[in-house]
C-alpha cells in the first residue's frame, strides 16, 4: 500500500471501529537522516520521552515524532531495540536492580525466555536500526512497518478476526507485563511478521496514560490491506458488527420477578 492508501485505511479503521484514538503507524529507520522535517523530536527541545509516550502523542494528539536512543529515557527499551550496543549481562544486571522478579535467578530466566522468543537472527536484524518514526495512521507521514491499534476488547477482536479470516496470521503472544506496547506492539511484529496482542504493561500505565480498559494489537504493515479487505467479514451476516450486536433474550414475561408479577396482577385486577 502507498502512503495515500495507508491514510485511507487509517481513517476507515478509526471510523468503522468507533475507536477512541487513532491507529498508529511505526516506521523503523536505519539512519537518523530519515527523520523528516516537522517531526517532533524530544531531544531537540532538551527533553526525553518513553516510546509508549510517543505512541500516546500520536494516537491522542495526532503528533508525528521520531525516537532514537537520545530521545528515550526508558533505557531498557533502547537496549532491547538494539539501538545501542550493550552486553546482555549489563541489561540483566539493570533489571535485577529493579526488583521486577523474585530474585536474580528469576530475572535471568525471564531475560533468557525473551531472547529465545525473539530469536538471535531477529536481534541481529533489530541492530540494523537506530530509531523509529511514529505517526497517526489516518494522516501518517510514513508507510508503516507496524500498525499499532489501541481499543477495547471488542475493537481488538475485530482486528483478530480480520487477520485470521484467511486461516493464517493468527496473533501469537507471550505476556510479562513489561515492554508490551513498544516491544510486542511495535518491534516484534516488524521483526517476526507475526501479529501480537498487547496487554499494556508497567510503562504504559505509569508513563503514557493508557486507560484501564485499553488493550492493543500490533501487526505488520504489510497486512494492513488484508485487514481492511477482511474487516467485518467473519460470520457473514452473523458478524458481531460495531457497535457490537448482541442477542437479546425473548419470551420474557412479567413473571420474571415477584415484584413485576405482583404489579401485573394488580393492573389486571383493576381492569376487571
Amino acid at each position: 500500500m502507498d502512503i495515500g492508501e495507508c491514510r485511507e485505511a487509517g481513517r476507515e479503521l478509526y471510523e468503522r471501529l468507533h475507536l477512541a484514538t487513532y491507529p498508529v503507524a511505526i516506521r523503523y529507520v536505519r539512519d537518523e537522516a530519515e527523520f523528516g522535517e516537522g517531526m517532533a523530536r524530544p531531544s531537540a527541545s532538551g527533553q526525553k520521552w518513553s516510546l509508549c509516550q510517543a505512541f500516546t502523542y500520536a494516537r491522542r494528539w495526532g503528533t508525528t515524532s521520531c525516537m532514537g536512543q537520545a530521545d528515550n529515557f526508558c533505557v531498557p527499551a533502547t537496549v532491547w531495540h538494539r539501538w545501542v550496543d550493550v552486553p546482555w549481562e549489563e541489561f540483566i544486571q539493570s533489571q535485577i536492580r529493579q526488583g521486577w522478579h523474585r530474585d536474580e535467578e528469576a530475572e535471568r530466566r525471564r531475560c533468557a525466555y525473551g531472547l529465545r522468543m525473539l530469536g538471535e537472527e531477529n536481534l541481529e536484524k533489530a541492530a540494523q536500526y537506530v530509531g523509529f518514526v511514529v505517526s497517526p495512521l489516518p494522516f501518517t507521514a510514513v508507510v508503516p512497518d507496524t500498525v499499532l491499534l489501541y481499543g477495547n476488547a471488542e475493537n481488538v477482536t475485530h482486528i483478530i478476526h480480520a487477520l485470521a479470516y484467511g486461516g493464517e496470521h493468527f496473533p501469537t503472544s507471550y505476556f510479562e507485563g513489561f515492554g508490551e506496547s513498544c516491544m510486542k506492539g511495535g518491534l516484534v511484529p516488524f521483526l517476526t511478521g507475526v501479529p501480537q496482542v498487547v496487554v499494556p504493561g508497567m510503562g504504559d500505565r505509569a508513563f503514557s496514560g493508557t486507560y484501564d480498559y485499553e488493550i492493543a494489537v500490533g501487526f505488520p504493515g504489510t497486512l494492513l490491506g488484508e485487514v481492511m479487505e477482511s474487516l467485518f467479514k467473519t460470520g457473514g451476516r452473523l458478524n458481531m458488527g460495531q457497535p457490537v450486536r448482541t442477542l437479546l433474550p425473548t419470551g420474557i414475561t412479567e413473571s420474571i420477578t415477584p415484584g413485576f408479577q405482583y404489579l401485573r396482577e394488580k393492573i389486571d385486577e383493576g381492569r376487571r
